[in-house]
């Protein structure tokens, strides 16, 4: 491990408006980085050339000159969006998505498109088509998905900003995997036009990052309504970084609990969060026990709900050609396909009720704290990748259900030297909330500043 001194986003962007740092020379450094590791590491599917991509001229543009890697299911005209599929190899975007549109305007430069899950429904990045997305802190280990690329890519320095997708945990527990930071906005927030679908009702789109501000600017970049996508909410513009120095005294914190949270989960991990809250609470906070074993039953909808609308929108390519995809893969979706009317109804059912509970719950506490996944990164190869869905998706899936903001930061690392992730939570529209604990947090430690040797 090493000490990372790398300034956040909005330092290195005023650097390059002062012209002390040249846009041309950031971009630089990320490609060669990605000619270094890529071989390596396989975040990138189609790495986009530096001629292809125009340095902005307008300095005021709130990602001036910042390289952004973006997760192979966002649109990016001109360029193949494969969606980790073989059904898709040679697709190429006839126009950017929504989100693509908005990082381009803002001055942000896409280097490229990074590897995930296949179709992203998965959590592990062994792709069966482009190759293993492979974890900087020990490449014989998962980087988590299905948005692995885009984490790694983040990790290594390989791009300064990436975004990704997230249906039951899939911008988290990468970010919790690879020691970054991973943000899942509030279902609605983020347009998912040009991004290209698993759930219809499960989807969204966020920013992984290195420091929590540099999520709040990304989520100040993409968010907004959009007219032309059914998801998009209508909702004042957010602010979300005005407020991140905002203190946590007498914020009222609830620190989950019970068998659902402690019976599977490595007692490293369980260490970890604790101490965290312990920061949050010198820092002033109030923190509380708060039982959530009902969250269980919001995982197991949301795994239900996931493989049932996946197995809706590739219906066709299961019925021309079910061999094209992943083992893994295809038995999800074969199983999704074969849930009920009633079994789907009676997990929508369960969306409801949970989401009352979570709205009761943040009637009295500003923010929930609890692991982004029970475990450090496992090997790559070797065990059930069905089992290591369930496992990994535990604690990040029931706030896909809810659609509830929620945040991964780093907060520790394994006796393997293996990071583990904070999960900050809070009711819906509220990621100032969780930004803001999650900034407390990181401004009095340090696990933010450290890199993986590779």
């Amino acid at each position: 491990m090493k000490q990372d001194e790398t300034p956040s986003l909005i330092i290195q962007r005023d650097l390059m408006k002062s012209q002390e740092v040249h846009a041309s020379d950031l971009a630089s450094a990320c490609y060669k980085t990605i000619e270094r590791l890529n071989p390596i590491l396989n975040a990138f599917i189609t790495v986009i050339p530096p001629e292809k991509n125009d340095i902005p001229s307008n300095g005021s543009m709130p990602l001036y000159g910042i390289p952004v890697a973006v997760k192979d299911l966002y649109d990016v005209k001109g360029i193949r969006t494969t969606g980790g599929s073989k059904f898709f190899e040679n697709n190429i975007a006839k126009e950017d998505a929504f989100v693509i549109q908005k990082i381009k305007k803002a001055g942000g430069i896409i280097i490229g498109k990074t590897n995930t899950h296949e179709i992203a429904l998965g959590v592990t990045n062994n792709n069966p088509h482009f190759g293993a997305c492979k974890n900087p802190w020990d490449i014989t280990r998962t980087p988590g998905g299905s948005s692995g690329g885009s984490a790694v890519a983040v990790a290594t320095g390989m791009s300064l900003a990436a975004i990704g997708t997230d249906t039951g945990g899939s911008i988290r527990i990468p970010a919790s995997l690879c020691g970054v930071v991973g943000l899942k906005p509030t279902y609605g927030r983020v347009s998912l036009r040009g991004i290209l679908p698993l759930s219809w009702n499960l989807d969204h789109a966020g920013p992984i990052t290195r420091k929590v501000e540099d999520a709040a600017l990304m989520l100040q970049v993409m968010g907004g309504y959009d007219e032309k996508d059914p998801t998009s909410v209508k909702t004042l513009p957010g602010d979300y970084s005005s407020h991140l120095r905002d203190k946590m005294k007498e914020r009222k914190i609830a620190l989950a609990i019970g068998n659902f949270i402690e019976e599977k989960t490595d007692p490293e991990v369980l260490d970890a969060v604790r101490k965290a809250a312990k920061i949050l609470e010198e820092q002033g906070a109030i923190i509380e026990e708060v039982n959530l074993d009902f969250l269980h039953e919001a995982a197991m909808a949301n795994a239900l709900m996931l493989t049932a609308d996946g197995a809706a929108f590739h219906r066709e390519r299961m019925k021309e050609h079910i061999d094209w995809f992943g083992d893994d893969v295809r038995q999800r979706l074969e199983m999704g396909a074969k849930y009920t009317s009633s079994e789907y109804t009676l997990a929508r059912r369960t969306q409801v009720e949970v989401k009352r509970r979570c709205e009761l719950l943040f009637d009295e506490y500003d923010v929930l704290l609890l692991p982004t996944t029970p475990i450090t990164a496992p090997v790559l190869e070797g065990e059930d990748a069905l089992e290591r869905a369930r496992m990994l998706t535990r604690f990040t899936s029931p706030f896909n259900l809810t659609g509830l903001p929620a945040l991964s930061v780093p907060c520790g690392f394994s006796k393997e030297n293996l990071p583990i992730g904070l999960q900050i939570v809070s009711r819906a529209w509220n990621e100032s909330g969780v930004l803001r604990a999650g900034f407390n947090y990181q401004q009095a430690t340090e696990w933010h500043t450290i890199k993986a040797k590779i």
